[in-house]
C-alpha cells in the first residue's frame, strides 16, 4: 500500500453546502493534520502562527515565499481546505498577481487578503492600523480574480475597518464594495470584547457574499449562534499555538524539575501516535 494520496475539498465546494465551515490556526504539516483530525472543515494557515513559530512578530517580516511553504506543506498534509492568511498581498497589485498566481499553482485553493497598508501590523497589537483607500484595494481584488486560472479557487476579501476604530458603517461600504470588486466572501475583523460590532454587521449585510468571522477576542459568541446570525465561516486562528505553548512549556518544566518524564507520560501522546500521524505504516509498506 503506498503512502496515502488525499481528495482535497476546496473551501468553495465546502461553503457551497450552506453549513457552517469552521477552520482553526496552525502553522505546519503536523498542526494542519490535528485540525483536520478534530474535525474542523478547513485549516487556516494562520500568518501570526507562522511568524511566532519563528519567534518573530506578525509584522510583515517573512517573505511570501515562507508564508508559501507552510501554506503548501500544510496542504499536502490534509484532504480539508487550507485557507492561507496573505496579510496585504506582499506588496503593491503587481505583487498581489504574484501571490495569486504562485499560491493557486501550489494547490491552495483559498486565500484572505486584507485592506490595510503594507507592512503591517498584527491587529490586537496597540499602534496605528492604516487602511488602503477602497477603491485601491477593490483593484487589488480585481487583479487577483483576473490572474486566477481555476473556478474553485476563492477570494476573501478581509476588512480592518472596525480594527482601526472605523464603525460598521465604514466596514459594511468596504465590504460591498469588495463583494463589486469580485471577493468570493468578506472577513470583517473586530478586537471588541462581545460580537455587537459583527451582529451591527450582520443586520446590514445584505448576504451578497458569505461572511467570516474570527472571535478571538469574543470567545462566548458560539459558532451556531454565529451562523444562526449569517455567518458562514468561523476562524479559530490561533487558539492551537497558545494551547501549544501552555502545554509544552508546562511539561518542559515538570520533566527539569523532577529530573524524569514520567509524571507527564499520561498527559503526552504516545509515540505511536506521533507514527500514525506521519503515515509511518504506509511507509514502511512502500519499502516492503
Amino acid at each position: 500500500m503506498a503512502p496515502r494520496v488525499r481528495t482535497r475539498t476546496s473551501l468553495r465546494a465546502a461553503l457551497s453546502t450552506g453549513a457552517l465551515v469552521r477552520a482553526a490556526g496552525a502553522h505546519n504539516a503536523l498542526g494542519a493534520s490535528l485540525v483536520e483530525q478534530a474535525g474542523f472543515e478547513a485549516v487556516w494557515a494562520s500568518s501570526f502562527e507562522t511568524s511566532a513559530a519563528r519567534c518573530l512578530p506578525d509584522a510583515s517580516l517573512l517573505t511570501m515565499s515562507e508564508y508559501l511553504e507552510a501554506a503548501a506543506q500544510m496542504q499536502a498534509a490534509c484532504s480539508v481546505p487550507v485557507v492561507a492568511d496573505v496579510d496585504t498581498g506582499y506588496g503593491g497589485v503587481l505583487n498581489v498577481a504574484h501571490m495569486v498566481r504562485e499560491y493557486e499553482a501550489a494547490g491552495i485553493t483559498a486565500v484572505a487578503m486584507e485592506d490595510k497598508v503594507f507592512p503591517k501590523m498584527n491587529s490586537f497589537v496597540a499602534t496605528e492600523h492604516a487602511l488602503l483607500d477602497t477603491a485601491e484595494f477593490q483593484h487589488r481584488l480585481r487583479t487577483a480574480k483576473e490572474v486566477q486560472t481555476g473556478a474553485e479557487f476563492f477570494l476573501i476579501a478581509r476588512t480592518e475597518a472596525l480594527i482601526n476604530g472605523l464603525g460598521t458603517e465604514e466596514a459594511l461600504h468596504r465590504c460591498r464594495a469588495y463583494a463589486e470588486a469580485g471577493a468570493d466572501a468578506v472577513l470583517v475583523h473586530s478586537k471588541a470584547r462581545t460580537p455587537a460590532q459583527i451582529q451591527e454587521f450582520l443586520r446590514g449585510w445584505d448576504r451578497r457574499v458569505p461572511v467570516v468571522i474570527v472571535p478571538t477576542t469574543y470567545p462566548d459568541w458560539s459558532a451556531d449562534e454565529a451562523h444562526a446570525a449569517g455567518v458562514s465561516m468561523v476562524i479559530y486562528a490561533n487558539q492551537a499555538l497558545r494551547a501549544n505553548v501552555q502545554s509544552v512549556r508546562q511539561t518542559l518544566r515538570t520533566i527539569y524539575q523532577k529530573g524524569s518524564s514520567t509524571g507527564v507520560e499520561h498527559d503526552i501522546a504516545p509515540v505511536s501516535e506521533i507514527f500514525e500521524l506521519q503515515g509511518l505504516a504506509q511507509w514502511m509498506e512502500l519499502e516492503a
